[in-house]
């Protein structure tokens, strides 16, 4: 009879292997979020402006030899957008393909149909980005935000500065330009933007050649440069994990820079977490802006945010419209999501993340310039918004009107509104504006509807009418495509059941 070992074997406790498997690497998290892997092997340049950006982008145009892809949510017909036309004309007419996205909401009233058609007669590819349709009344909420120019798989620009005089100001009126970001990338990561312009491509009609596409590992290492190619599309809600997620593991500093900043309270929560465990966290935006409803909505947010030490500045120029982040001098991100909702659920944005000490203080640096030009946003002894003086020039083209800024700051007004009715959470004194307005817009629609009732009940109508007539064509397509894969399938059926028969029958 055997001997029995009394010992008990060493098998590890199940909650141990539980926490072990949780420690994944900060890398392997960081693409699990945002589903855009680490790539090594590039060199980053970072664009300061219209007068770094501009002329990088009219150089690499210019020296295209096969493709140009270019990508912006608005091209203003101005000096600008004229001067960058005929570039990708002369491209054109060289033989050069030259492939464009604008997004059919930022060129409404940025640009006319003569701009575009002669942009095409000189050989230019120009696609419309998401156009309204019959079958779809609220497709226009998700727009093209995207800013991306590559050339020949060997250069690429990402930014949040569109084409625009603004951008350059015009000095001898005195207009300054407006502050803006961008990054300039060679080596692999480039075949990442090049997949991205192509998600977008074939959106708005038939697919780019699957031979012009590069994969990351034909095109050479030129640097030592680690960085993400984030290309957001709706609902997917990438990048607003991402920034969640950096402000959870920021140690030292987390400063942002942000157009149109409308944060969720959630973000705003992480943010307060962040600065309350010690994080030296702060925000930079406009004081002055293309769409002023913004500034209110922002500054509605302000208060959460100063009393758990986040600091707060206003840019005093005519408008900061970067969107940029860096945390603890080793991670950035520049690209063109806001910090809204717009950008983070329903837009089409794109980002690059960059890991790397020597460009995070590049970024750090830029960051504190900008604050030299910027008023810091105080509570005062009495636990008010000290309120900045209005900056001495002001004068901008504002003539810009995003949706995507439109409805994020819907959204914002609509959470103070719903807040005030159910007295869900206490408002902050800078929301008056807001109650003011919105209870002013409610009197005059209780108004008309008692006594012009036509008004307000025919657009409904008609807009109702509309919405059912897109879902029944939609029900018509979706039931059309499930007979389609029922036939496909049965002819599957069919060829397998005669397969099987030959097979008995030899």
């Amino acid at each position: 009879m055997s001997a029995v070992n009394s010992k008990r074997p060493n098998i590890p406790h199940p909650k141990r292997l539980r926490l072990k498997s949780f420690r994944i690497p900060a890398g392997q998290a960081f693409a699990r979020t945002v589903g855009a892997p680490l790539v090594a092997g590039n060199h980053v340049r970072l664009l300061k402006d219209a007068r770094e950006n501009y002329p990088a982008w009219l150089e690499a145009i210019r020296s295209a030899e096969r493709y140009i892809h270019f990508e912006s949510y608005i091209i203003h017909e101005d000096d600008q957008g004229r001067m960058f036309a005929e570039a990708l004309a002369t491209k054109a007419r060289a033989g050069v393909k030259v492939r464009l996205i604008y997004d059919w909401v930022g060129g409404l009233t940025a640009t006319s149909n003569k701009f575009w058609r002669a942009l095409k007669a000189a050989g230019v590819e120009v696609r419309c980005f998401n156009p309204p349709r019959f079958d779809s009344p609220l497709s226009w909420l998700g727009r093209d935000h995207r800013k991306l120019l590559t050339v020949d798989d060997r250069i690429g620009f990402v930014a949040g500065l569109c084409v625009g005089q603004m951008w350059v100001g015009e000095p001898e009126k005195g207009i300054d330009p407006w502050r803006d970001t961008g990054v300039e990338i060679v080596g692999p990561a480039v075949s990442h933007l090049e997949q991205a312009f192509a998600q977008t491509w074939a959106e708005c009609g038939d697919p780019l050649p699957e031979t012009e596409l590069v994969i990351a590992s034909a095109i050479p290492s030129v640097g030592e440069t680690s960085l993400r190619i984030v290309a957001s599309v709706p609902n997917t809600a990438g990048i607003y994990r991402l920034d969640q997620m950096i402000a959870a593991s920021a140690k030292e500093t987390l400063w942002l820079t942000d157009a149109y900043f409308a944060g969720t309270s959630p973000y705003v929560q992480s943010l307060r977490a962040a600065a309350m465990d010690g994080v030296d966290v702060r925000l930079l935006v406009p004081q002055a802006t293309d769409l002023p409803v913004m500034r209110a909505i922002s500054r509605s947010g302000y208060r959460p945010l100063l009393e758990a030490g986040v600091r707060v500045y206003e840019w005093n120029g005519p408008m900061i419209h970067a969107k940029t982040a860096v945390a603890d001098g080793r991670w950035a991100r520049v690209g063109s999501s806001n910090l809204n909702l717009a950008s983070w659920i329903t837009n089409w944005e794109l980002d690059v993340v960059v890991e790397d000490a020597r460009f995070g203080e590049q970024m750090e640096q830029m960051f504190l310039d900008d604050l030299a030009n910027s008023t810091e946003i105080l509570l005062t002894a009495k636990r008010k918004i000290a309120k900045p003086k209005r900056p001495r020039r002001l004068r901008a083209k504002l003539d810009t009107i995003s949706s995507g800024r439109t409805a994020a700051g819907a959204v914002r007004i609509g959470h103070a509104v719903t807040a005030a009715i159910a007295n869900r959470r206490i408002l902050s004194p800078a929301e008056a504006r807001i109650m003011f307005s919105s209870g002013v817009l409610l009197l005059l629609f209780s108004i008309i509807a008692v006594f012009w009732p036509r008004v307000i009940s025919i657009p409904l109508a008609v807009f109702a009418v509309w919405l059912a007539v897109s879902l029944f064509l939609k029900a018509v397509e979706l039931y059309r495509e499930g007979k389609r894969e029922e036939s496909a399938m049965l002819e599957v059926t069919d060829a397998n059941q005669e397969t099987s028969i030959q097979q008995n029958t030899e």
